[in-house]
């Protein structure tokens, strides 16, 4: 067996799995594209004519974004009109052929088109429903629409982000999104081992709310102002309350991130930076004494760095052993050894012209996931999903497509 065939016929975690759908543009989408690298069986429901609207989104090459190729891979695309009552029947088939129903619609979607999660238990109780929304599916806000940008506010991100007195900053990504749709992954993962526990009825929803999402990441926040009374605030490009940490430009005005914090480390830094005074100031031994000196600390560090070209900083303090790394855009990316041998790129075929897109984290030893096809085009697998798993006749599916239904 080639490499090629050993790889495509290899075990995955979620072999077995199958996924229904439902969700549009990023959340949800992604939370079904990690499952699908993984090996779950994923049916994509779209809505006739233009589909998800990702597939029209950022870059396009031909009448279909890059950005599609990579979200929409290893899916089976269907088209289905949820607006009528005949396309809500046929999803409603599908829900119960399924494992998992991931949907990001907001909260009371499901409920109006009759599809109550309790209902859906009624036919199949092993169903685990993972609901992505801006605010959850209870609480005063749950009815709000909640895009990635607000929900990253109201849940805490962007007032830490960015310099003191200036605009919150908002990174060029929808974080937000892609925050819930790995929540939506871990909590699909720890119903179904749950279900494996107690058995074939044991579904649960799966409640994902995109500013909890990001509110889970905000690490000691709570306590500190609870406890202390300390909110924290944004700190341009330093960590508060741990030195050294930062970003220094150097003399080729490149940026180099240094983290010297821990206190061997720092020792180890400032002898590499020819501060070996500093490296045995007892005011700067330990971290709270390197807070109360920050600027000085930072202005040696910096001082050093605005002399050197940044490859030689980098090359330096490798050889003393400080954590220190370049700041990479996605060329610098691409053409690095170290992400190349980490097999961080997966090449895809698309219009017979080879494309890269990246790989799902994380590296699984013995069931490694893999991109077996890029996104296709709108309603490929409609035919296949519709007789295959639904049982329905040519004749019925071509009724169906006649009428838009499909």
């Amino acid at each position: 067996m080639t490499d090629t065939l050993a790889r495509a016929a290899a075990e995955r975690p979620l072999d077995g799995i199958k996924v229904l759908e439902l969700g549009q543009l990023i959340a949800g989408p992604f939370a079904g594209s990690m499952l699908a690298y993984f090996g779950a069986d994923v049916i994509k429901i779209e809505p006739p004519g233009d589909g998800d609207p990702l597939r029209k989104w950022r870059v396009m090459k031909g009448d279909t974004s890059l950005w599609w190729r990579s979200m929409g891979r290893n899916k089976r695309c269907i088209t289905l009109d949820l607006r009528r009552d005949e396309g809500r029947a046929i999803a409603r088939r599908l829900m119960d052929q399924v494992d998992v129903v991931i949907e990001n619609f907001r909260p009371g979607t499901l409920e109006k088109w009759g599809m109550h999660p309790d209902r859906l238990r009624e036919t199949n109780p092993g169903l685990v429903l993972a609901r992505i929304s801006g605010y959850g599916q209870t609480g005063p806000y749950a009815s709000r629409p909640g895009f990635a940008s607000v929900c990253e506010g109201i849940g805490g991100f962007r007032h830490i982000n960015g310099f003191p007195g200036e605009a919150p900053v908002r990174p060029n990504l929808s974080m937000g999104d892609t925050l819930a749709a790995l929540h939506a992954v871990i909590g699909i993962l720890l119903a179904l081992v749950r279900r494996g526990r107690v058995g074939r009825d044991g579904g649960q929803v799966v409640d994902v709310a995109i500013y909890e999402a990001v509110f889970n990441m905000l690490e000691s926040v709570v306590p500190e102002f609870d406890g202390a009374g300390v909110v924290r605030a944004p700190s341009g490009s330093t960590l508060t309350g741990i030195v050294p940490t930062n970003t220094y430009r150097c003399a080729d005005g490149k940026f180099v991130i240094i983290g010297g914090n821990n206190d061997s480390i720092f020792r180890r830094l400032m002898n590499a930076i020819g501060r070996a005074d500093m490296a045995e100031d007892p005011r700067l031994g330990d971290n709270p004494g390197r807070v109360a000196h920050q600027a000085e600390v930072d202005g040696a560090i910096a001082e050093w760095t605005g002399g050197q070209a940044s490859d030689h900083v980098l090359a330096v303090l490798e050889e003393a052993a400080v954590p220190a790394g370049p700041i990479y855009d996605v060329a610098d990316m691409m053409s690095d050894p170290h992400f190349q041998a980490r097999g961080l790129f997966e090449r895809v075929e698309v219009d017979g012209e080879p494309l890269a897109i990246p790989a799902f984290v994380p590296a699984l030893a013995t069931t490694p996931g893999r991109t077996d096809w890029p996104g296709p085009a709108l309603g490929s697998h409609t035919d296949e999903v519709l007789g295959g798993v639904l049982g329905l006749s040519g004749a019925e599916i071509a009724e169906l497509r006649d009428r838009g239904v499909v």
